[in-house]
């Protein structure tokens, strides 16, 4: 009787799980693009600011420290800028865990194929790899909205990013992304 009840615990446990998955992409599905501030945990380092992200693949984040730093991406490239010391460093996004947090259908492709729905009291979380790289992606008990994710940077280090205050779906000028604009 107790391996009965056991079985039949795991076996909703799972459908639980099914269900909450599939509300989760369908939700994710209807966002076009975000804006959102930003609390980022690289190591002991802590940097917050502003970002919007518009799918695909587009990103602009304006950092609130002394260097007055700008991250932008067009969908082939990713610029970080300071406009304090005049200095820019520009990657291939293919080449950074942004390339697939700013890939919304990939995302969404790998949810639905992921049995890996892990349940904290905060947040549902769906781990998601590509050849090297995992990102955990995060998203809202409550609201089933997105609401963070975990990465390694270029240098091994875990980058935590927790997003808050998110508007979906609003009107962007896009050329915030245009990589030019924050060439010195």
């Amino acid at each position: 009787m107790k391996i009965f009840i056991i079985i039949f615990f795991f076996l909703f446990q799972n459908l639980a799980n099914a269900s909450i998955k599939s509300k989760i992409i369908n939700n994710f599905k209807l966002i076009e693009n975000l804006k959102f501030n930003f609390v980022q945990k690289i190591g002991k380092k802590i940097e917050k600011g502003e970002c919007i992200i518009a799918y695909p693949k587009k990103i602009f984040c304006k950092y609130d420290d002394r260097y007055n730093k700008i991250l932008v991406s067009n969908g082939k490239s990713l610029v970080i800028n300071s406009e304090r010391t005049n200095q820019y460093y520009r990657y291939r996004l293919g080449k950074t865990p942004l390339n697939l947090i700013l890939d919304k259908n990939f995302l969404i492709n790998k949810m639905k194929n992921s049995k890996n729905l892990s349940n904290t009291s905060e947040n549902y979380s769906f781990k998601v790899s590509h050849e090297e790289t995992l990102v955990i992606i995060h998203f809202d008990k409550n609201t089933l909205n997105i609401n963070g994710w975990t990465t390694m940077d270029i240098y091994q280090n875990r980058v935590e990013t927790k997003i808050l205050n998110v508007e979906n779906n609003l009107k962007i000028n896009n050329n915030i992304f245009k990589i030019k604009n924050y060439i010195n």
